[in-house]
């Protein structure tokens, strides 16, 4: 029995006799429930919880025990921001369009009259994952500015015209505001789930709750226009500072019909990704909306979660209901506080979307390092890129992807399909990282640092007898174990010039234990 579908089916056993508090099954109970809950500091969580029950409904199903393993196996993933700001040249996304003129807003939205992004070449993106050792990419459909990249069928019928001759103001309009209106016209999200499908990439498809382009989404999650009930709407919305960059505009509450009509569209955009594209793996939702559309956001997940049962949500603007979450911009300083699956996500240069600047790209090392702590600890690590406006990613993002797939043909046992060691074994002092095999047969041990001429570990047993192999070399290592001292393993004597050793990043051995 699924452990998921278990909790939730003995809600109904629960209303029976009074059974003793401790029994087994009560106890068996708890532990499930306590296993699905997101850590009370995660960010988008705490946006949520006041309104967002913490017990999903009866009728609610996570996704199965497979896509969960699954999940947890992959390891390493891309993130892929693309849209109208890469034409921008904004590199934080469209976050920069709340910082714009109403004048300059005004231009931005009708960049996609003439985007043509003849360099983008989806077969060409996904060989460079698939070669290099990524198990899944996530694609942005539709980022807050509201600008769909694959061929959907909903109309935006009201938008704010920023430059009204007297100021900002509302018009109706009838348009997908997406990539097939654009000269380039091409679905680009089926391009990629085709492409990706085909070289066994995990396929994520990023979505944005709100949508700063549809006035029916107003006032949610930063939209620039704001209404007078706008704190009750959104319960952390807040006025913008003295001396803040963004730009608002004060518009009346929307309407009742207004509301209906934004969470039919949410709705429909989110049914086009699971219906029109195959098997996708994880939905990336972001942002949030608020308590009084919440009835119906949960409807749609609902709706979502019978369209394609395997599917794992992620959990922002959802709570509880989603099946992961993502740190963002950090890894955790140590191991998850909850059971629930987490993946990192994390850009390589100062922001998701494209950045012309090669200083800024943070390089092979520390993509390996923080996926080595991120797998010591049991999550997943997401490394972000973005391509210009062209579609074709920055020289140095491609040369440390590729870096990194060198280093994961050596090292990569010791991080895919891994699991995290039981309580702080995850690590021994600052360079010294463990994942294990789910079997808890074999240890693997990466160093951050090299070890020098031996290393010495105190949380590890070898298995009587045991070779111990080091990722890249070819004959086993010299070791010998004092319960007194630990595990100590000697590194030959040609590995001790920096040109000689098996990779230039970590170091990885694999220990079969007692």
């Amino acid at each position: 029995m699924q452990r998921r579908s278990f909790m939730i089916g003995a809600g109904s056993a629960l209303a029976g006799p009074v059974v003793a508090p401790f029994s087994a099954f009560s106890q068996a109970l708890a532990d499930r429930s306590a296993e699905h809950r997101l850590p009370i500091t995660d960010s988008h969580y705490k946006r949520v919880r006041s309104y967002i029950e913490d017990e999903p409904v009866p009728e609610y199903r996570w996704a199965p025990d497979a896509a969960y393993e699954a999940f947890r196996d992959m390891k390493y993933g891309v993130r892929i921001h693309w849209g109208l700001y890469s034409v921008a040249g904004f590199t934080r996304e469209s976050w920069p369009f709340l910082e714009l003129s109403f004048q300059e807003r005004a231009g931005y939205n009708e960049i996609y009259r003439t985007w043509n992004p003849t360099g983008f070449d989806a077969d060409a993106w996904t060989s460079l994952f698939a070669e290099n050792g990524l198990r899944m990419f996530a694609f942005t459909t539709k980022h807050h500015e509201g600008f769909s990249m694959f061929n959907t069928r909903m109309r935006v019928k009201q938008r704010v015209r920023w430059d009204g001759p007297g100021g900002p103001e509302f018009e109706n309009c009838d348009l997908a505001y997406s990539i097939t209106e654009t000269p380039f016209k091409r679905d680009v999200v089926k391009e990629l789930c085709e492409a990706g499908r085909k070289r066994g990439l995990r396929i994520a498809l990023y979505f944005s709750h709100p949508d700063w382009y549809d006035a029916d989404f107003r006032p949610y999650a930063d939209d620039p226009v704001v209404v007078p009930s706008a704190a009750a709407l959104d319960v952390v919305w807040h006025p913008q500072p003295p001396g803040s960059k963004r730009v608002t505009w004060m518009a009346p509450d929307p309407s009742p019909e207004q509301e209906a009509r934004m969470m039919a569209r949410h709705r429909a955009q989110l049914e086009e990704l699971l219906t029109n594209y195959g098997e996708i793996h994880m939905l990336s939702l972001d942002q949030w909306l608020g308590p009084k559309v919440w009835p119906e956001l949960r409807k749609t997940i609902l709706q979502l979660r019978s369209m394609q049962p395997d599917v794992m949500l992620r959990a922002r603007g959802i709570g509880n209901y989603g099946d992961y979450y993502t740190p963002e911009g950090f890894v955790p300083g140590d191991k998850s506080n909850t059971e629930t699956p987490w993946m990192v996500i994390y850009p390589l240069a100062s922001g998701f979307s494209y950045d012309p600047d090669a200083s800024h790209y943070k390089g092979a090392l520390w993509i390996v390092h923080n996926l080595v702590d991120t797998a010591a600890k049991g999550g997943n690590f997401q490394v972000g890129i973005g391509p210009d406006g062209t579609g074709r990613f920055h020289p140095d993002a491609i040369e440390q992807l590729k870096e990194v797939g060198t280093w994961l043909r050596v090292c990569g046992e010791g991080i895919y399909a891994t699991r995290p060691r039981e309580a702080t074994n995850w690590r021994e002092g600052e360079a010294i990282r463990f994942t294990r095999t789910k079997d808890n047969s074999t240890v693997y041990c990466f160093a951050l640092q090299w070890p020098g001429k031996s290393m010495v570990l105190q949380s590890v047993i070898p298995k009587a007898g045991t070779k111990i192999t080091m990722f890249g070399y070819p004959e086993p290592m010299k070791w010998k174990f004092d319960s007194a001292i630990g595990l100590k393993i000697e590194t030959p004597e040609s590995l001790q010039a920096e040109d000689r050793r098996p990779n230039r990043y970590a170091w990885g051995w694999a220990i079969k234990t007692a």
